[in-house]
């Protein structure tokens, strides 16, 4: 009975690795969703002696895009951002995020600014509250402060009109 747990063992671990390779990366529960968003206090991309805070967010429904100017992925993602901007329907906020400000201002300059505001964070200590894991990310924010969707890599397109943009309309109505 004994030699065949390495056998029992080895399927056990074979139905996880099935399981788990079936997933989607993109949809990593976040434990933050529904629970207030980490309040920080930054200072701004284009006037380091300005502060951007989270807590003057209060009241609106936004968005919160973490990105870099280092990231493939987030030059994949500035176009679909460009077009949500020009559309106004919700502030967009950016968190530049471990970057040096030169390099955030100039990929701005070069392809366009989708945000109402960019923080920097330079240490990555706000990213780390919001458990960053990579940039993209993109935080929807809730009149209330609280995270109400997590989008992990770049939004495009399909999940912008599957997902956000529905969340984001549901929200401005309440």
């Amino acid at each position: 009975m004994m030699r065949f747990w390495p056998f029992v063992a080895f399927v056990v671990l074979a139905i996880f690795l099935y399981i788990g390779l079936g997933l989607n990366p993109h949809e990593v529960p976040s434990p933050l969703i529904n629970k207030p968003a980490p309040a920080f206090t930054l200072p701004q991309l284009h006037d380091p002696t300005k502060q951007f805070s989270s807590q003057d967010m209060k009241g609106k429904v936004w968005l919160l895009n973490v990105w870099a100017s280092w990231c493939v992925s987030c030059r994949e993602e500035h176009p679909v951002l460009m077009a949500l901007s020009r559309q106004n329907i919700v502030p967009i906020y950016g968190l530049d995020y471990k970057d040096k400000n030169e390099d955030g201002e100039a990929w701005l300059r070069s392809g366009g600014d989708p945000y109402t505001l960019i923080s920097t964070d330079a240490d990555g200590r706000v990213g780390i509250d919001y458990g960053v894991y990579g940039v993209p990310e993109t935080y929807l924010i809730d009149k209330q402060g609280v995270i109400r969707y997590k989008q992990i890599g770049a939004i495009t397109h399909e999940n912008l009109q599957a997902k956000i943009l529905p969340l984001i309309a549901e929200l401005q109505a309440k």
